[in-house]
């Protein structure tokens, strides 16, 4: 079976490879030894101690449960901008208008912002390219809800998501090109690197602050504005089918969207509950419904989806599906339910 679980030390050299498979653009998760062993360590405390909203990062990953082959990561970071400024460009209208003149113009603008200071951010999702296709992206997805809403004290009262900014075949990035590079004179595989190994905040700094207006740019940099990544359009159509929305902010590297919801507004938070466990080996009822179902723990946190039929206090979890999860008859589980879709 699949499950996810949090990251643990013995993952080290897979995150290092799956940050290499994700290629530029990803920086959560940068192509970077050290500061991914950094990662894993904050992540591994913060399952462990953490109580509040703060700019830690719970780090998950997919197995499978048969062979124990990891297949991608996930994470949230608890809170953002609050050790660094957080930036992003807010998308704006200026008039420009003369009565006299008989002159009315409006122009979209873009301008550096720290907004979402404080906001939890879901990040670092990516599944590897051999295990698309499993059903495993959505369960990585959404696995983060099931524990953010078993554990609301440890984040914010506002949820963001980056979206992967669109690349080409060079690994450029037209937004790039057409803005940043004037002012730092790198190619954009470069600046993504320094801002995955943590120096976004410097080369924020040295961005203009004025509003930029973007009919001055490129033709190829206004095109790319708040688009994504083709490989992230999947995780981007899930996420707003669970209540996400863009609201004009954009990355003021790649100018990719990020989207943004309330706890409450998330569809696999509000709608989830917690009912009563009973282990049987009868199988499920062809009329059962595919469900995201976790254990209710922190540290040993496990997520992973099967067909049940639940009432208001029980569901009947077969033994494979207690073992994935880690639990015994009489423990709680936390479920929702799920697209018919995502249970095929």
């Amino acid at each position: 079976m699949l499950r996810v679980r949090p990251i643990r030390a013995g993952d080290a050299g897979l995150l290092q490879q799956i940050s290499r498979e994700a290629g530029p653009g990803f920086t959560s998760l940068p192509d970077n030894p050290e500061l991914l062993n950094t990662k894993l360590r904050q992540s591994i405390d913060a399952f462990e101690r953490t109580h509040e909203p703060a700019p830690v990062t719970y780090l998950f990953v997919l197995e499978d449960t048969e062979t124990g082959e990891v297949m991608g990561t996930s994470g949230v970071t608890a809170a953002v901008g609050l050790d660094a400024p957080w930036y992003h460009y807010h998308i704006g209208t200026i008039v420009h208008a003369s009565h006299e003149l008989g002159i009315y113009n409006e122009f979209r603008t873009l301008y550096l912002c720290n907004d979402y200071t404080g906001s939890s951010e879901l990040c670092s999702l990516f599944l590897r390219p051999d295990s698309r296709g499993s059903g495993g992206g959505g369960l990585l997805s959404r696995a983060r809800f099931l524990f953010m809403a078993q554990h609301p004290e440890r984040f914010a009262d506002r949820v963001i998501a980056e979206m992967r900014g669109f690349t080409d075949h060079d690994d450029s990035n037209p937004f790039w090109e057409g803005l940043g590079q004037h002012f730092f004179s790198m190619h954009y595989r470069k600046a993504d690197f320094l801002t995955g190994s943590g120096n976004k905040v410097v080369i924020a700094e040295l961005m203009p602050r004025h509003p930029i207006y973007i009919h001055l740019l490129p033709e190829a940099a206004q095109a790319v504005i708040g688009e994504v990544h083709p490989n992230t359009r999947p995780a981007c159509q899930l996420l707003k089918s669970q209540g996400f929305r863009y609201e004009n902010y954009v990355d003021i590297f790649d100018a990719g969207p990020t989207l943004a919801a309330r706890p409450e507004e998330i569809h696999a938070i509000a709608r989830s509950r917690c009912v009563e466990v009973v282990i049987d080996s009868t199988p499920p009822p062809a009329s059962a419904r595919p469900f995201l179902i976790s254990n209710t723990q922190c540290e040993h946190f496990r997520c992973t989806q099967a067909r049940v039929q639940p009432n208001l206090k029980r569901v009947h979890l077969l033994p494979e599906v207690a073992a994935c999860l880690d639990v015994s008859a009489g423990d709680q589980v936390r479920l929702v339910s799920l697209p018919a879709a995502a249970g095929s």
